[in-house]
C-alpha cells in the first residue's frame, strides 16, 4: 500500500544489543538535558531475564546517541508486561512476568539511576499463569493487572510496607481471557482480549464491567486478540486498540457497538487500509504529529496513532490520511514508547537483539 511521505527529517540509530528486549519504556527526565530508559532483557543463553536503568546521550559530537547501564534488576522470570508511572525524581515501574508475579520497583536518576525492588505479590492465587498486562496509574498509587486465567486484580500499597496489597476485581474462572489494559480515570480503566472485545470497568460500580464492546464485527473474524489500548487523558470516551491481523480501531462508548477502523477490514464491503498483516503489539497516542490546537478538534474524530507490529513496521495512522511510515525492519518491532516530555523522541525494541531510537526534527 501507498505511504505518506515525512516533512519533517527523520533520523533513525540502531544500537546492537546482546540480549532480546521484551520491553523498552521512556522513564521522566530530572532534567531537560539527561535521559534515561528503563529496558526488560531476556538472556536466551542464561535463561535470565532483568530489567536495566540506561542512560542514553544523544552525543551531539557522535553520529548516534549511546546507551550507558546505570543500574539492573534480576526478574525471577521473564518480564511479560512493562510500565511505568511518570514522576520524579523516583520513577516507579511496574514489571509483571510470565510465572504470575508482579513487582513494583524505584529508580532514583538523581543517584545514577539506582534500581531497588520496592514491593511484590506473587502468593498463590494472584494470577493462574503469565501475567498479560499490568497498567500504573499516574503517581505509582494503584496497579491494574489482568490475564488470560480471567482475573484482574487492583494492587495498592499499604502504607510503608514492602509488600502489596491486592484485591480481586473480577474473576471470569477462565471464561474470559484479558490481554490488555489502560487506567482512563482514578476510577475507571479499560482491559481488553479475544474476539477484539473492550470492557471498561468503574470501581465505583463493583461486580464486572460497566461497559462492553463486542468484537463481532470485523467480518466474522472473531477470533482477533487485543493486545494494546491506550486512552487520551482529553478524550477518556474512547479507547484506542491495536491486535490481531493488522487491526486498529477506535471505540467511542458514545457510539454504541460500532467501532472506527483505522487499519484492518472494518465492518463494510470494502476493507480499510491495510497498513500491516500481522499482529499489531503496541499503539500509543502520537502527540508530536498533532499541529492543531486538541480543543479545536472535533471529539468525535481521533488523534493521530503510532503502532509497531510483528511484520517490523513503526507508523503513525491519523484518520482520513494515508499512514506515515517511520520504520520498516526486517523483524519483529515488539515494543516502543514516546518520549512523553518531548514526543519528537521515539524509542523501540527490535526483535534482532538491538534497540532503534529515532529522533523527529
Amino acid at each position: 500500500m501507498a505511504f505518506a511521505e515525512s516533512q519533517n527529517p527523520l533520523r533513525v540509530y540502531r544500537i546492537p544489543q546482546s540480549r532480546y528486549i521484551d520491553a523498552v519504556r521512556w522513564l521522566s527526565p530530572v532534567s531537560p538535558s539527561d535521559r534515561f530508559a528503563a529496558i526488560a532483557y531476556f538472556d536466551a543463553d542464561t535463561n535470565s531475564p532483568s530489567i536495566e536503568i540506561a542512560y542514553v546521550d544523544p552525543n551531539p559530537q557522535s553520529s548516534s546517541p549511546t546507551l550507558t547501564p546505570q543500574s539492573s534488576w534480576t526478574s525471577p522470570s521473564r518480564i511479560s508486561s512493562l510500565r511505568t508511572a511518570h514522576s520524579t525524581p523516583q520513577p516507579l515501574l511496574a514489571a509483571a512476568t510470565f510465572s504470575g508475579s508482579l513487582h513494583i520497583l524505584a529508580s532514583d536518576l538523581i543517584n545514577g539511576g539506582v534500581m531497588e525492588s520496592e514491593a511484590t505479590v506473587s502468593q498463590l492465587g494472584f494470577h493462574s499463569g503469565p501475567v498479560s498486562a499490568v497498567d500504573l496509574r499516574e503517581g505509582g498509587i494503584e496497579c491494574v493487572s489482568v490475564g488470560e486465567d480471567g482475573r484482574v486484580n487492583l494492587v495498592s500499597f499499604v502504607g510503608d510496607s514492602s509488600k502489596l496489597n491486592y484485591r480481586r476485581i473480577f474473576d471470569s474462572n477462565g471464561l474470559v481471557g484479558y490481554t490488555a489494559v489502560k487506567w482512563a480515570s482514578p476510577s475507571e480503566f479499560a482491559t481488553g482480549g479475544y474476539g477484539f472485545g473492550i470492557q471498561w470497568w468503574d470501581q465505583r460500580t463493583p461486580g464486572g464491567p460497566v461497559l462492553q464492546f463486542k468484537g463481532n464485527w470485523c467480518q466474522g473474524k472473531t477470533s482477533g486478540i487485543v493486545h494494546s489500548i491506550d486512552i487520551h487523558p482529553s478524550r477518556k470516551h474512547t479507547c484506542l486498540a491495536g491486535g490481531s491481523s493488522g487491526t486498529v480501531f477506535a471505540w467511542d462508548r458514545r457510539a454504541a457497538q460500532q467501532p472506527i477502523v483505522l487499519s484492518g477490514a472494518g465492518t463494510g464491503e470494502a476493507p480499510n487500509s491495510l497498513l500491516s498483516e500481522s499482529e499489531v503489539w503496541e499503539v500509543q497516542y502520537d502527540r508530536y504529529t498533532r499541529r492543531l490546537n486538541i480543543g479545536n478538534i472535533s471529539s468525535t474524530r481521533i488523534l493521530p496513532v503510532m503502532i509497531c507490529s510483528e511484520d517490523g513496521i513503526l507508523a503513525v495512522i491519523e484518520q482520513g490520511e494515508e499512514p506515515l511510515e517511520l520504520l520498516a525492519e526486517p523483524c519483529a518491532i515488539n515494543s516502543f514508547d514516546i518520549d512523553r516530555q518531548n514526543p519528537s523522541n521515539v524509542i523501540c525494541s527490535l526483535e534482532w537483539e538491538s534497540l532503534a531510537i529515532l529522533t523527529r526534527s
